[in-house]
């Protein structure tokens, strides 16, 4: 557990910050020149045409891996595989979470958000958890914050599961919260299962690892980005790589602003309608001994309109030792990491804040 109880500074809400009227951002927002995003929506590699509307990173089908056409069966399989060792990131469409929920969960939390600060902020969080009513990440005094407010809460185990703490209103809230959440783990197993077969695993091999379908942790942040009078000096998000082991994303219908590192370009994901985005965690690249990499990511934010995302990090269950699949481990290619649970690896994010693959990095040079 972190021995910090309480944030080192008081806490700002950036969406009170945008609401005020502000012409420019104050100086604890305004990011160093190197890490400030373009003007361009899109930095485009090399090889890939100039034409924005093609760029994106891969989407998949998940309707034909359960499909009686083998082809199409085939290539749905090859199309994971290879979204998941050259990208990291990915969009899935048919997969069997409703269309309905899912727009239904986007309104709500937005409603939440809309709501007078009083009452948001009878659910403010501390560092110990993080879970509730947040405006930063890490502890770090003096750090440099993100444009963006955020509600974090736990979903599994069930033992975490504290109803009380997730928002009374809207009054649906809680019960879209559960159903939602539901569905999106059940997605995140799947996912799970296909990773594993890529990677010459028992199918059950890496839900296993993560603890079971009754024990892993799955935790929902749902980021809130207001609209930002200076875009182009600040991030919605830094750029970092995801601690957990998978993350689901339901990105804003109608404003991009997450943006994926490719090599040394940064690619504006636009997103598919009703499509989740997912991307692979650092306790996966772990597990595969770096078969599969995390990948490195931010958000931008936009000057005439705010974002809501709901992000859903299915996670190895706390306490459980990570390290390479025995399987994956050769003479040639020795294991990458040393045991580690995620317990002690996310402490590194929860008090710096984000910091791009320093961590998982950091953990390679130790072996």
């Amino acid at each position: 557990m972190l021995t910090c109880q309480a944030w080192p500074e008081p806490i700002v809400r950036v969406q009170t910050l945008a609401e005020s009227g502000l012409s420019s951002i104050p100086a604890r927002y305004i990011k160093p020149c190197s890490q400030r995003p373009i003007k361009t929506t899109t930095t485009l590699a090399p090889h890939q045409s100039d034409d924005h509307d093609h760029v994106n990173i891969p989407v998949i089908d998940l309707q034909h891996l359960s499909g009686e056409d083998r082809v199409l069966r085939e290539e749905a399989l090859r199309r994971v595989s290879e979204a998941c060792r050259e990208w990291g990131f990915f969009q899935v469409v048919n997969h069997g979470v409703s269309h309905e929920l899912m727009k239904s969960a986007r309104e709500l939390w937005r409603e939440f958000f809309n709501q007078p600060l009083e009452m948001k902020e009878e659910y403010a969080n501390s560092p110990t958890t993080y879970e509730g009513y947040g405006s930063r990440l890490g502890v770090k005094k003096g750090a440099i914050l993100d444009w963006s407010d955020y509600f974090f809460l736990h979903y599994m185990p069930p033992s975490l599961r504290n109803q009380s703490k997730w928002p009374a209103l809207p009054s649906s809230l809680r019960k879209v919260i559960s159903e939602y959440s539901e569905g999106v783990v059940k997605l995140g197993g799947r996912m799970l299962n296909l990773m594993s077969m890529d990677l010459g695993l028992n199918e059950d091999y890496l839900l296993n690892a993560f603890g079971g379908e009754n024990e892993i942790g799955a935790c929902l942040r749902v980021n809130f980005y207001p609209k930002c009078p200076q875009p182009d000096l600040t991030l919605g998000l830094s750029p970092h790589s995801d601690p957990g082991g998978l993350t689901i994303l339901l990105p804003d219908d109608f404003v991009s602003g997450l943006q994926v590192r490719k090599g040394n370009y940064w690619i504006t994901v636009k997103p598919v309608p009703n499509a989740f985005i997912i991307n692979i965690g650092d306790q996966i690249q772990v597990l595969s001994n770096t078969i599969y990499k995390s990948v490195e990511h931010r958000v931008i934010v936009n000057s005439n309109k705010d974002r809501v995302s709901l992000a859903m990090f299915y996670n190895p269950k706390s306490d459980l030792l990570i390290e390479p699949a025995k399987e994956l481990v050769t003479e040639e290619k020795p294991a990458l990491y040393p045991p580690m649970t995620y317990d002690e690896y996310r402490l590194y994010i929860r008090r710096q804040g984000p910091c791009g693959k320093a961590q998982v990095e950091s953990l390679a040079s130790q072996t």
